[in-house]
């Protein structure tokens, strides 16, 4: 089947966790999903077969995935994977962005590379992936942006006021862009998920899950295919009539 007629979805940081969960939620005979994961030195190997993982995953489940190594901080990394898609498929239906890393420290301790890093990852990688693949959406006069925000984003948290920043910045941004877009047919909204079970909470102790999971009435942390099933509603026809929404994906922790 040509690219050209299959959905094309973009997803950031699709190599694991919730980024790999969205990716399969996607997956099935007439969807080409292509997702960017950044694999710098040391880690390279790693995300490479994390990648390479995510893409056995979506086509067990009769997909296609491409998965590249793009640092979405820059913009003319992102600016090359958008060509690259567009020159083959001249599409883009879908973007997630999900792509997010985290530098904590208490705000007096804070290194200003490890704010940079942070901001740049995942807010301006969001604005850089937005502003690409925008255009597109704009000539086909329809598609559907989905940013991954935070729960945190929205009440605060002590020790990662950059994290926090850029997913506050991530439910100002998609307001923001959903009134620029609204009249072309594009919709755009964020999920912001609570305390999920990725690679990232897995660090924690013990004691700090516990004291997190103590804060939400459903009893539980959340799974990455929780957050993938509401993105995929908002991809779908079901959700066209809504855009510039955060959809909180938290077990009640907070309403």
């Amino acid at each position: 089947m040509p690219d050209q007629n299959r959905r094309i979805v973009v997803v950031t940081g699709g190599s694991r966790g919730i980024g790999r969960a969205i990716c399969l939620s996607f997956a099935g005979p007439d969807t080409h999903i292509y997702f960017n994961y950044f694999a710098p030195g040391d880690f390279a190997a790693a995300e490479i077969a994390a990648a390479a993982e995510t893409e056995k995953l979506v086509s067990g489940l009769g997909g296609l995935a491409t998965g590249l190594s793009v640092n979405v901080a820059s913009e003319k990394d992102v600016s090359s994977f958008f060509k690259t898609i567009i020159d083959k498929t001249k599409q883009v239906d879908v973007l997630v962005n999900n792509a997010g890393i985290t530098r904590d420290g208490l705000l007096v301790r804070m290194k200003e590379k490890d704010w940079d890093a942070v901001l740049d990852i995942n807010l301006k990688g969001a604005f850089n992936c937005m502003k690409v693949a925008a255009r597109t959406m704009m000539k086909q006069r329809f598609g559907c942006i989905i940013n991954i925000a935070s729960v945190v984003g929205a009440t605060g948290n002590p020790g990662q006021a950059n994290y926090v920043a850029s997913k506050a910045g991530i439910i100002g941004l998609t307001k923001a862009v959903a009134l620029e877009l609204a009249s072309r047919g594009i919709t755009v909204n964020a999920v912001a998920p609570g305390f999920i079970e990725t690679d990232m909470t897995a660090s924690l102790s013990d004691k700090a899950k516990e004291a997190m999971t103590s804060q939400i009435p459903l009893g539980r942390a959340g799974k990455p295919e929780d957050v993938a099933a509401v993105v995929a509603f908002l991809a779908s026809k079901s959700a066209a009539y809504i855009t510039g929404q955060v959809i909180h994906v938290n077990g009640g922790m907070y309403m």
